[in-house]
């Protein structure tokens, strides 16, 4: 045990530091702690707060006084190694915990409901939720894959999936049951959490909290936001509207270099749709009162999910690529789509990346019983609030930009608008787009491109009229003939990806 190592690093989730046994309780929080999540060492002898080293009087008899503490202060039983370690003539009490196998571990006289986990350098009481989740983790089991039996398998929105994997492979329902979307329960298909929250036709129902919101903030502090949407879609669906979100707030230059022109963009799209994977991967959808976030600052983009480290794991582990998935389902559907190419590899891309493009280095936090990541931004994206707007919620906002920049919309929307000639149906649109789901096509492709006047309808004042038909607006086709393009706009970066349809 490299005692000099521990002491450079400081208290952290795997490090703490205690001058004597005075505070009983305390150190058996800790020790708790350690063992329910990613183990760590306790050294006694050291104050917190200075580092310095004091020692302790009479180690051997402070040995067994320990020994006897946890022993009768710990249920399940707790076997830490605990040993004597000099520094400098002074001898320290070191007491190191391995994640158990027997957690989650309680206080004796508070109870089993008086479990307790290790965020960052604190001990923090775990809720209900949370006890549940260490208790899968043991027994290998995901949350996701739990059934739901009292569902049946048609809440699970076939012609959703079905055009999503339409360029994987064709989607029937045997496929469903092998991708853990339905499973049989008592001789019944019902659909699995992780079904549900991929694909659910009323996921709102049972999971209310299984929702993205994405706000554009007015400097580098929450005190004033000016934009903001709540996200509702299917899961692998809610990644590009993330994304569409955080494009709508950035600036999109011209790189005019080489043969054919690239679009770039003021933040690092591939850095950010990578954390955006992981988020909605690796959320704790189990957690009551938490959506997904994502806050677009001045200077950089934190993405937020719900859930703490898996046990075992720390903010090191993460950086070094070593992974522990906590939703199978998902994930699994997430992987058969392309979305992610090996388990664990996206994080050490991500800080490759930033590297590669001069980026302050991504930040990793555990807040509460939160996951955040942090995208910093090369420059500062400035905006203008006006005062009779500061502090409220609006979508008439300004950003000053200092490069060429485009009207951004959608890749459903540039589909949409790359269907019409001339004036043209609803069914005639959705058709030439071979797309089969009508609630679909209305939410993802047609109202964005009514909401974004890229389109306009033929008969404004009947909006539900039989001869509806829709065609261009004058202002997009003046844009259109003004970037010397008449249906198409571009992809939104190199090597960016089409949403999935």
């Amino acid at each position: 045990m490299n005692i000099e190592e521990l002491l450079r690093r400081g208290e952290g989730k795997t490090i703490e530091f205690k001058r004597d046994l005075s505070s009983p309780r305390n150190i058996l929080r800790t020790l708790t702690a350690f063992a329910n999540t990613a183990g760590g060492v306790l050294l006694i002898g050291i104050d917190d707060e200075t580092r310095e080293v004091f020692g302790i009087d009479q180690p051997l008899d402070e040995e067994e006084r320990l020994c006897n503490m946890v022993a009768d202060g710990i249920e399940p039983r707790l076997l830490p190694n605990i040993e004597l370690v000099s520094r400098k003539n002074k001898t320290l009490l070191a007491v190191e915990v391995f994640p158990s196998q027997l957690r989650p571990h309680w206080l004796k006289r508070q109870g089993p409901e008086s479990v307790f986990v290790r965020l960052g350098s604190t001990n923090r009481r775990a809720d209900t939720d949370l006890i549940a989740e260490l208790r899968r983790t043991v027994a290998g089991e995901s949350f996701d894959e739990r059934p739901l039996p009292e569902l049946d398998a048609d809440i699970i929105d076939l012609h959703a999936a079905s055009e999503l994997f339409q360029n994987q492979r064709k989607i029937s329902e045997k496929e469903l049951e092998t991708l853990r979307i339905i499973t049989r329960f008592q001789k019944r298909r019902v659909p699995t959490v992780g079904g549900l929250l991929l694909f659910g036709k009323n996921r709102a129902q049972v999971f209310p909290d299984a929702w993205v919101q994405c706000g554009r903030f007015a400097g580098k502090d929450k005190s004033r936001i000016f934009d903001h949407t709540e996200i509702h879609e299917h899961l692998p669906v809610t990644v590009e509207r993330i994304i569409d979100f955080l494009k709508k707030h950035a600036m999109r230059g011209a790189d005019l270099s080489q043969v054919r022109r690239r679009d770039v963009w003021s933040v690092p799209l591939t850095i950010l749709r990578e954390a955006v994977i992981n988020a909605v991967v690796h959320a704790d959808y189990s957690q009551k009162g938490a959506p997904i976030r994502v806050s677009f600052f001045d200077d950089r983009i934190e993405i937020e999910n719900p859930g703490i480290l898996l046990p075992g794991l720390t903010v090191d582990d993460i950086r070094q690529g070593i992974s522990k998935l906590r939703n199978r389902v998902i994930g699994r559907v997430f992987k058969e789509l392309g979305l992610i190419e090996q388990w664990g590899s996206g994080v050490v891309r991500m800080f490759a990346e930033a590297q590669t493009l001069g980026l302050p280095e991504p930040r990793i936090d555990e807040i509460g019983m939160r996951y955040r990541f942090t995208v910093f931004l090369a420059e500062a994206i400035t905006t203008q609030v006006s005062e009779k707007v500061a502090g409220h919620v609006t979508t008439e906002v300004t950003t000053e930009v200092t490069t060429e920049v485009t009207t951004e919309v959608t890749t459903e929307v540039e589909r949409v608008m790359e269907a019409l000639e001339g004036e043209m149906s609803r069914r005639e649109i959705q058709e030439k787009l071979s797309l089969k789901n009508d609630e679909h096509f209305r939410k993802a492709y047609l109202l964005p491109a009514l909401e974004a006047e890229c389109i306009e309808m033929t008969l404004p004042d009947k909006p539900r009229s039989s001869k509806q038909k829709y065609r261009l607006t004058e202002k997009w086709k003046a844009h259109l003939g003004k970037e010397g393009r008449t249906r198409r706009l571009g992809s939104a970066t190199a090597g960016h990806s089409e949403a999935p349809e």
